[in-house]
């Protein structure tokens, strides 16, 4: 026999009850009009994930589960599987966390009613997840759901994840189908990753697997879909696209003693992976989107130099918003190359964008008199040369405050990490396209975009890179060459290698030294960046947390 398994892969906004749950009566209705046994939505779809504290408002529970009420009352033969944050009541759950209000839960809904109550069991506190700061443990985890005369199991997101979680549980009570929704955030390679571990659970567990996951962006955090089916012997038998929404049907089989098999109509697809950076850069345009469309800015800002990284931020905003929804402005010195606003107009001529071009001579020169008294006879330093950066910001932040456009800093992973940026100049924003981004990736996607005309250009990508805030500055003057620099971040800042881990792998000592040194004594300015699109393993932010005032020698 089959189960038709029903998924709705949903871009959802947090905190917006009432809209997220028009949206999913939207999807009860198609999934109806499909004869689907089974619709799955995302984890937390109801309010969106993650909530964070918004769970600790008051009222915030109960319009959540007013909003559940009205799905259920809604629900008809199918059965609709819908995750949702559920007040406590006293006794309700038995952990030995009482300040804990919350379970993240799975309701399954059918015939006007909420026939099953699921409460994620394991709860992942690591990275980006907090979620035992805001939700008690689960303490059912074999509780089974009958779906058209099939027992089923339903799980939430980090059940699957250990093998014996509680998807191996409801196989042993009988499931023979598990149903597991997510919302389970992207890096650059986690789709694979996913994969092969939900074929490993199917083949472990030798039951069919559903899984479904959130898309769209939600502040630094990207959910890139990928929603999966995989049958009992791990074979895949759809794959939703990542980084869009996706309704999808599939005839599951369902084995069993005396089953009768009802013939596959529903047009199952499986949509190919992305490859590396069309889904980096894929990952880094609907994050943009998302920001500043949940957010409600009219557009973006952007202060174009003429170098590889601005020229990147604003053609990942032009591909994410649209030309008319970005405006560049130039701000060249006595210090910026001919090229840079040369560079500039062409990039932005071949994006149709509009560009400003404000000269910042003049206002320097208004400061550096103003600073005399306390300048003196001083010469020239990075004084001046952060002045300028600063400068560039006040007239970003005033054209954003005019005009309504939200500032883009264009700031990459391998700069906020050595602490090459000047607060409140370059770091001047609201988001930071970038933030993940080492400059060695930056190449990769420029030379990617161009793949089949060139928009940025060339002469952008090949460029010596230099701040220009001084004569014939060069970034290498300061820092070693990207390729060394980035090789060393991605051990020390992903890895989490000491010092002699690095040295020990072939590194020169004296140089991971200086690099280390650098990463640690700017912490500081990384907590007063602008948020970004986390695309690593491990994104400055939320994923990696050190403390400021910090002794500590690697």
């Amino acid at each position: 026999m089959f189960l038709r398994v029903a998924g709705a892969q949903l871009n959802l906004t947090v905190g917006a009850l009432e809209s997220n749950t028009e949206r999913i009566l939207d999807a009860m209705a198609w999934a109806e009009a499909e004869q689907a046994d089974v619709l799955l939505l995302p984890e937390l779809a109801i309010s969106g994930y993650p909530p964070e504290d918004l769970l600790l408002r008051s009222g915030f529970l109960v319009r959540a589960r007013r909003c559940l009420d009205r799905i259920a009352a809604a629900s008809g033969r199918c059965t609709t599987v819908v995750g949702f944050p559920r007040q406590l009541a006293e006794g309700d759950i038995e952990h030995d966390s009482r300040h804990r209000e919350a379970a993240n839960s799975a309701a399954a809904v059918r015939n006007g009613r909420v026939v099953l109550v699921y409460d994620k069991v394991l709860l992942p506190n690591y990275g980006v997840f907090d979620e035992t700061r805001y939700f008690a443990r689960g303490d059912r985890p074999a509780d089974l759901i009958e779906v058209s005369g099939v027992d089923v199991g339903v799980s939430v997101c980090e059940d699957i994840w250990r093998e014996d979680g509680p998807p191996a549980a409801q196989a042993a009570a009988g499931a023979r189908l598990l149903l597991n929704i997510n919302a389970s955030p992207f890096h650059h390679g986690k789709a694979t990753e996913r994969e092969q571990l939900l074929r490993s659970r199917a083949l472990g567990t030798g039951a069919p697997l559903a899984y479904l996951n959130l898309v769209g962006g939600q502040d630094e955090l990207v959910f890139d879909g990928c929603s999966m089916v995989i049958d009992e012997r791990g074979e895949l038998l759809h794959r939703s696209p990542q980084f869009e929404e996706d309704l999808f049907t599939v005839d599951v089989p369902i084995a069993g003693p005396g089953d009768e098999a009802r013939p596959s109509t529903a047009a199952a697809s499986i949509t190919p992976l992305l490859d590396h950076e069309e889904e980096v850069y894929t990952a880094l345009v609907t994050g943009l989107r998302d920001y500043v469309g949940k957010n409600g800015f009219p557009g973006v800002v952007i202060g174009l130099s003429g170098g590889i990284d601005s020229a990147l931020t604003a053609t990942i905003a032009v591909d994410a918003l649209g030309a008319d929804a970005v405006t560049g402005v130039t701000m060249p010195s006595r210090f910026s190359s001919e090229g840079s606003l040369s560079d500039s107009e062409r990039l932005a001529g071949n994006l149709g964008i509009t560009l400003h071009t404000i000269p910042i001579g003049p206002a320097f020169d208004v400061l550096v008199d103003a600073l005399k008294p306390i300048f003196g006879d001083r010469p020239f330093d990075v004084a001046e040369e952060n002045l300028q950066a600063r400068i560039r910001g006040v007239l970003l932040m005033a054209a954003s405050n005019k005009l309504g456009p939200m500032v883009l800093t264009t700031g990459n992973k391998s700069e906020m990490a050595v602490g090459y940026a000047t607060l409140y100049g370059d770091m001047a924003g609201g988001f930071s396209v970038l933030k993940d981004v080492f400059k060695t990736e930056v190449v990769r996607l420029a030379r990617w975009r161009n793949h089949d005309r060139e928009v940025i250009p060339a002469s952008s990508i090949t460029k010596p890179p230099s701040a220009e805030l001084r004569a014939d500055q060069r970034d290498s003057d300061s820092l070693p060459p990207y390729e060394l620099l980035d090789a060393i971040l991605e051990r020390y800042i992903e890895g989490d290698e000491s010092l002699t881990d690095i040295v020990g792998a072939g590194f020169d000592a004296d140089i991971v030294r200086e690099v280390t040194r650098l990463v640690d004594r700017n912490e500081y300015k990384r907590r007063q960046a602008a948020p970004g699109v986390k695309i690593t393993t491990k994104g400055f932010g939320k994923d990696r947390r050190l403390p400021i005032t910090n002794r500590y020698v690697p």
